[in-house]
C-alpha cells in the first residue's frame, strides 16, 4: 500500500515507523508549512493518506485528499465545527473519509464499554458522572476529542445530562470534563460515577503513541478497501 503522511510531527513519525514495519511504501510526507507539496497529481500517487495535523489545517488537508480522489484517514481533533462539511463533500464525491477522535484499539473498546455502562447507569439516578483527561503539554485542544466522544455517548444515554462543560460542575444537567496538561503524558481518560455509597471508575491509560499509530495504519488499510464516511466502529465490526 502506498501512503501519504500529512502532518509529520511526533505522530507522523510514529505512523511512518509502523508503515515501514508492515512493508508499506510512503509516497509523501507533509510537515507544517509544506502544504504546497499537496498537489492533486502528487496526492494521487498514494493509495491512501493519513492526516494528523492541527485543528486549523485539518479541513483543508482532508478536502484536498477527497478532491484528489484518494481515501483519507484523519486523526486530528478540535475541528468538529467543519467536519460535517468534509463528510458531505466525501458523500458528494463518492470518496472515503475515515475519522476518529482516537485510533487506539484499547480506547475504542473503552468507547463501547462506556456506552454499555452509560445505558446501565441511566437507570440509577443516585450516581453522578464526570470525566477527567490528562495529556502532554503540547496538545493543542482541550478537552481532548476522546473525552468529547465519551461525554457525547454518555449524554445520549443519560436523560439528566444536556451538555458537557470543560470544568468540574455541580449542575445536574451538565457533564463536567476536567482537562489536565502536564509533562509527556500520552493520554489518560477516566470516567467516574459517584454516589453517597460508592464510586465506579472506568479508565484507559496509553503507554505511548505506538498504539495510536498501529490503529491509524489499520484504519488506512481498511479505508483503502472501502467507500464512504467511515469510523473505528465500522472497522471493529469487521474485525470482531
Amino acid at each position: 500500500m502506498k501512503v501519504a503522511i500529512i502532518g509529520y510531527g511526533a505522530m507522523g513519525h510514529e505512523i511512518e515507523q509502523v508503515l515501514r514495519e508492515k512493508g508499506h511504501e510512503i509516497t509523501l510526507t507533509v510537515d507544517a508549512g509544506e502544504e504546497w507539496k499537496m498537489s492533486p497529481d502528487v496526492l494521487r500517487d498514494a493509495d491512501v493518506a493519513i492526516e494528523f495535523s492541527t485543528p486549523s489545517s485539518a479541513f483543508d488537508n482532508v478536502t484536498a485528499c477527497l478532491r484528489a480522489g484518494i481515501p483519507v484517514v484523519c486523526g486530528t481533533t478540535g475541528w468538529n465545527d467543519r467536519r460535517p462539511e468534509a463528510e458531505n463533500l466525501c458523500k458528494q464525491l463518492n470518496g472515503t473519509m475515515f475519522w476518529s477522535s482516537n485510533f487506539s484499539i484499547g480506547v475504542n473498546v473503552l468507547f463501547r464499554v462506556n456506552r454499555y455502562l452509560a445505558n446501565i447507569m441511566s437507570h440509577l439516578s443516585s450516581y453522578d458522572v464526570s470525566i477527567r483527561e490528562l495529556h502532554h503539554t503540547r496538545k493543542k485542544d482541550a478537552p481532548s476529542g476522546t473525552a468529547i466522544t465519551l461525554a457525547e455517548d454518555i449524554i445520549a444515554c443519560n436523560g439528566n445530562k444536556k451538555s458537557w462543560v470543560n470544568y468540574a460542575t455541580d449542575n445536574i444537567s451538565e457533564l463536567g470534563i476536567v482537562s489536565v496538561r502536564e509533562g509527556d503524558v500520552s493520554g489518560i481518560h477516566e470516567i467516574t460515577y459517584i454516589s453517597d455509597c460508592d464510586t465506579i471508575e472506568l479508565s484507559h491509560s496509553a503507554k505511548s503513541r505506538h498504539g495510536f499509530a498501529v490503529g491509524a495504519v489499520m484504519a488506512a488499510e481498511y479505508a483503502a478497501r472501502h467507500k464512504g464516511v467511515l469510523s473505528m466502529d465500522d472497522m471493529l465490526d469487521e474485525l470482531l
